[in-house]
């Protein structure tokens, strides 16, 4: 509730847009931080345990019962499921069908130790580091940025305490819940609670600066993958949830980033396009647009460009 009041008032008064993403940063850090992550650590941690025990079981019950039933020829080697050869026959019976299911349950106790514990290393990495793969992407693009620029600054991620054991008590306290309100964190020395914010607004507006403008020259019908825009279009389709935008002859799009044959950027709208929709966002394939000889902003590649050739 107080992320909704928070952004409730950027309506009313202040400067709009440093409220809009201190309130989605305060989102993304209160999903990592809820109440019930020590509980979710805990169980993708107990579960691996529990599932290799009962792995162990499986293993140690086919190996008894089928020890009992092999009988060794001089060139060959026979099971007999029917009974076992001691005496007295054991209590639970262990006939083809219960081999059979105890064969699957080893297989689903290893797959559900693999993922989960996968998922318990995961968990831990990012309470280690006090850092969600959003906010690594965020640290990763502006030391691009300060190099890029070559500027005389350091950018030091806040909620990064600088010690793992630090992070780890920060989750992991006495009373069962991580510190912080959902909105205030501890920080690092030096940081304050908009220091994520403020270099969030550095990125968009150098996203910005180093957009190039396009006029689309061919229709594109946002399909995944193009069989008419040629072989190596089609093959190199991004392999991404971003979705693709549909394009016609004549409009412009603002690219920010893109691979060898493809470009994703904003397409420019009119007010009267389309209504109730701000923005129009995705990936095109390259040869369908060409750069706008007119336009300032073409003397920046997008961003990504250089990395993916």
């Amino acid at each position: 509730m107080p992320c909704l009041w928070g952004l409730a008032l950027s309506h009313w008064g202040g400067n709009r847009k440093i409220l809009r993403i201190v309130c989605i940063s305060s989102i993304a850090k209160s999903a990592k931080r809820t109440r019930h992550l020590v509980r979710i650590t805990a169980e993708s941690a107990t579960a691996p345990l529990g599932c290799i025990h009962a792995a162990f079981i499986f293993i140690m019950t086919m190996y008894t019962q089928l020890y009992n039933r092999l009988s060794f020829g001089w060139n060959t080697v026979r099971i007999d499921m029917s009974a076992a050869r001691r005496d007295p026959l054991p209590i639970v019976p262990f006939g083809l069908a219960a081999f059979a299911a105890t064969l699957f349950a080893l297989g689903l106790a290893i797959g559900t130790t693999i993922a989960v514990g996968m998922l318990f290393f995961i968990q831990m990495k990012t309470i280690l580091r006090n850092k969600t793969s959003i906010e690594s992407w965020i640290e990763e693009k502006a030391k691009d940025r300060i190099q890029y620029y070559q500027l005389d600054e350091v950018f030091v991620f806040p909620y990064d305490l600088g010690s793992r054991w630090k992070n780890f008590k920060q989750v992991f306290t006495w009373s069962g819940v991580p510190e912080g309100d959902g909105l205030e964190w501890p920080i690092r020395e030096g940081c304050h609670q908009y220091t994520l914010t403020i270099e969030q607004l550095k990125q968009k507006a150098d996203k910005r600066v180093r957009s190039v403008r396009y006029k689309v020259i061919e229709d594109y019908s946002g399909a995944c993958c193009p069989l008419n825009k040629g072989i190596k279009t089609f093959f190199t389709s991004p392999c991404t949830e971003e979705p693709r935008i549909r394009l016609k002859k004549g409009e412009f799009i603002l690219a920010t980033r893109g691979l060898r044959y493809w470009l994703y950027g904003d397409k420019l709208l009119d007010d009267s396009f389309i209504e109730g929709v701000s923005r129009m966002r995705g990936w095109f394939p390259r040869n369908c647009v060409e750069k706008c000889p007119c336009d300032a902003e073409t003397d920046q590649a997008p961003e990504g460009e250089k990395k993916n050739r």
